[in-house]
């Protein structure tokens, strides 16, 4: 979409400044790309009163763009001309108004003239020019700026400029609440969930004087897609090795930048392979997949967080038969390669206001290490070695899933009873027994609790798992006198311990 820009219609002393104007913006390879212009001796012929046109098409415009000189023009109703009715019209409803005025002495233009531009002058900054040329040089800087004001021309990172046309009312409250929740307990962040809106973004740098970012839409947005269509994440499954129709499973993902990675990490989950262990050397029975959770989340985060956003392109997470691939729109930061990448190297955001939110939430490292970790991780888990590349403007990240024995089956495994999305592996053994045996090393806080027992629901972790065993007194607050602190932890008594050895 072009932003439309409506010319003042007075013809009679700017009629080739004018045609000029608009041949300038639309031979600039910058301007013509987001700018039209409206000269209203382009229209053609038709049975209506010219006032009611050119009025029409200032309602219809974006910038009103007014030339002032010595000429007033022809007075109509209410002693108003043209150029001053097309004026009070622009103010009125809110458009943008850009004044140029010719000449530098006022004295020689006509009083209502000579009105227009006082009045002008006290509302809003004038240029004044002489020439076409200074004329085309003053507009172009005042478009510019328009488009850095409404986000189409970044100076600064992508995640840092406003978003145009979005509003307080955009983001969602909620989501702001719970990510300052786990932030509090995962990073112990300064600010709670009860922490006001506009203080927490601001605190973020996610403002960007009065509008929100477009960091702060893709992090907490209501629909973040109405203003970012390519910010989804389209998730497929095939079969065998090859891209082939039809596709037998499909999904594409909206949400803020926390719900994506968490859909698609659940895509995959869903459909690789896993195998259950005993509880030999503990409570729990041992889930191991056959491709690291974390390493599969890396690869996620990384697409989803470091995207080129201007792009049109979104994310894409397919999973074949014999890998799993991540496409995210982009190019590696200048200066490292794909062999710098398996090295120690410093972490080069793409968007550094997003990635600190990612941080204090625990989907990313700010370190740079997130790579050299999924290499090791693979290497751990028995797994080749993830590989990257770069196809057209998309970079590629290709986690390998383990081979097939000589007879063509799969490996070994046991397969997981279905569960319900709240409800965690270890729900099939003794909560108590769970809870004791995630304390047995020291004191925990509650999402550290949570973490090692793999319950990602906080209402059943409290009601199922916590509150029994405060009941039973089997464990007790580090900080009894301060129940809602972000220190609180939780740790065995006397009768926990004992209750442990008998356990054991």
């Amino acid at each position: 979409m072009k932003y439309r820009i409506f010319i003042s219609s007075v013809q009679k002393e700017f009629k080739a400044e004018r045609r000029a104007l608009k041949d300038y913006i639309k031979g600039d390879a910058l301007l013509s790309r987001f700018f039209e212009v409206f000269l209203f001796e382009d229209i053609p012929a038709s049975d209506r009163r010219a006032d009611e046109v050119y009025l029409e098409k200032v309602r219809r415009s974006d910038i009103y763009l007014g030339l002032f000189g010595d000429y007033y023009g022809a007075v109509e109703n209410k002693g108003e001309s043209a150029t001053h009715k097309e004026y009070l019209l622009a103010k009125q409803i809110g458009t943008p108004r850009y004044i140029f005025v010719k000449g530098d002495n006022d004295e020689s233009r006509h009083p209502k003239m000579r009105d227009l531009i006082r009045m002008a002058g006290e509302q809003l900054i004038r240029r004044r020019f002489n020439t076409t040329s200074e004329l085309n040089a003053a507009v172009y800087a005042s478009l510019v700026q328009y488009l850095m004001e409404h986000g189409k021309l970044l100076t600064g990172p992508f995640d840092a400029s406003p978003c145009s046309g979005a509003g307080l009312n955009d983001i969602s409250r909620a989501k702001i609440a719970a990510f300052l929740a786990r932030a509090q307990a995962e990073r112990d962040y300064a600010l709670g969930p009860k922490t006001p809106m506009l203080t927490a973004l601001r605190h973020l740098n996610l403002m960007a004087g009065d509008k929100p970012t477009h960091g702060a839409i893709l992090l907490f947005g209501k629909k973040p897609q109405r203003f970012f269509v390519a910010s989804e994440v389209k998730c497929l499954h095939f079969h065998g090795t090859e891209v082939l129709k039809p596709i037998p499973s499909y999904q594409i993902y909206k949400g803020t930048i926390f719900e994506l990675v968490d859909q698609a990490l659940d895509f995959v989950m869903s459909k690789i392979d896993r195998s259950v262990g005993t509880r030999a050397l503990g409570p729990e029975a041992p889930v191991k997949y056959e491709l690291p959770r974390e390493v599969i989340t890396e690869a996620i985060v990384n697409a989803v967080v470091h995207r080129d956003y201007t792009s049109n392109a979104s994310v894409q997470v397919m999973l074949f038969s014999d890998r799993l691939e991540v496409w995210n729109p982009g190019e590696l930061p200048p200066g490292l390669t794909f062999a710098g990448l398996r090295r120690p190297h410093a972490s080069i955001p793409r968007n550094p206001l997003i990635c600190e939110p990612a941080f204090l939430a625990h989907y990313a490292e700010k370190a740079g290490s997130g790579i050299l970790d999924m290499i090791k991780l693979c290497f751990a888990a028995g797994v080749p070695s993830p590989t990257f590349r770069q196809d057209g403007g998309q970079f590629v990240q290709t986690l390998w899933r383990p081979k097939k024995n000589l007879k063509g089956k799969e490996l070994p495994e046991r397969s997981i009873p279905t569960q319900s999305p709240t409800q965690s592996p270890t729900q099939s053994m003794d909560p108590v027994r769970s809870i004791i045996f995630g304390l047995r090393q020291g004191a925990k806080s509650s999402s550290e609790l949570r973490l090692v027992l793999g319950i990602k629901h906080r209402p059943t972790f409290r009601k199922n798992y916590l509150h029994p065993v405060l009941k039973a007194r089997l464990v007790e607050l580090t900080l009894p006198g301060k129940p809602n602190s972000r220190f609180q932890k939780y740790r065995l008594t006397r009768k926990g311990i004992a209750r442990l050895k008998r356990e054991k």
